[in-house]
């Protein structure tokens, strides 16, 4: 059984509705707990009120919630320094929302797109939580439901919740946890900036050097060229967003 799935969403190809009908089935999935570490939160009437009523749902059958979010830049913000800020109206909106919630400081951006459920299953991907987010931009959602690696995002909540900064955190020591997906055997490893930030821009740097390296010499034999070019179905796959 799949315990780790991918929504790609792409301009105009879904509704707004429709990715908030796939956020609030896992909202609404919650027993115990729902901690949200979220960049950008800013939705119209209509989605903000599908997400208010999943979220009082479980908050009327004593679920915990809480929020952190990207919060106390300067203003205006050093763009020199990496200060880039969400459009304004995050920290409004979370905090009409009624449930505990810090921001976060730091010279950079707390650029998290996460939900922790239950501590054993995560909500994460390039997915802002806007109405841009669900229907403009080429985005994903990843669902994984997989103690270790739902450890790995209680720890850097936890991190972001007590330390109220997003500087100093993330340097959390991470391995690869096998999951299944599309029926297939994996192994997926998270890592968390700042704290693994080298380490992250050094695996990056890694595979872009691999994937530009040839398979196959420019005076080889075009038939040889094809084969050694054709992607092997055991082929190990990497992606990073």
């Amino acid at each position: 059984m799949d315990n780790l799935s991918v929504f790609f969403l792409a301009q105009g190809e879904q509704s707004g509705d429709e990715v908030m009908a796939r956020l609030t089935t896992f909202i609404r999935a919650a027993r115990q707990s729902l901690d949200f570490a979220v960049y950008d939160m800013r939705f119209s009437d209509p989605l903000k009120a599908s997400l208010s009523s999943a979220l009082r749902e479980r908050a009327e059958a004593g679920v915990k919630i809480r929020f952190c979010y990207d919060g106390d830049k300067p203003s205006p913000p050093n763009a020199a320094a990496g200060q880039d800020p969400a459009p304004s109206g995050t920290g409004a909106f979370i905090q009409s929302l009624g449930y505990p919630w810090h921001r976060i400081a730091g010279m950079k951006l707390m650029h998290s797109k996460f939900i922790l459920r239950d501590g054993q299953s995560v909500w994460t991907g390039s997915t802002n939580l806007t109405d841009d987010g669900f229907v403009s931009m080429e985005n994903n959602v990843v669902e994984m439901d997989s103690l270790p690696l739902a450890n790995y995002y209680a720890e850097d909540f936890e991190q972001l919740w007590e330390k109220e900064n997003f500087e100093n955190t993330g340097e959390i020591h991470t391995q690869p946890e096998p999951v299944t997906f599309a029926g297939q055997s994996a192994e997926v490893r998270v890592m968390f900036s700042p704290g693994c930030g080298l380490e992250i821009d050094s695996e990056v740097a890694r595979r872009v050097r691999s994937a530009q390296r040839p398979s196959a010499s420019p005076t080889a034999p075009k038939s040889e060229r094809r084969y050694k070019q054709r992607p092997s179905r055991l082929a190990r796959s990497w992606s990073f967003y």
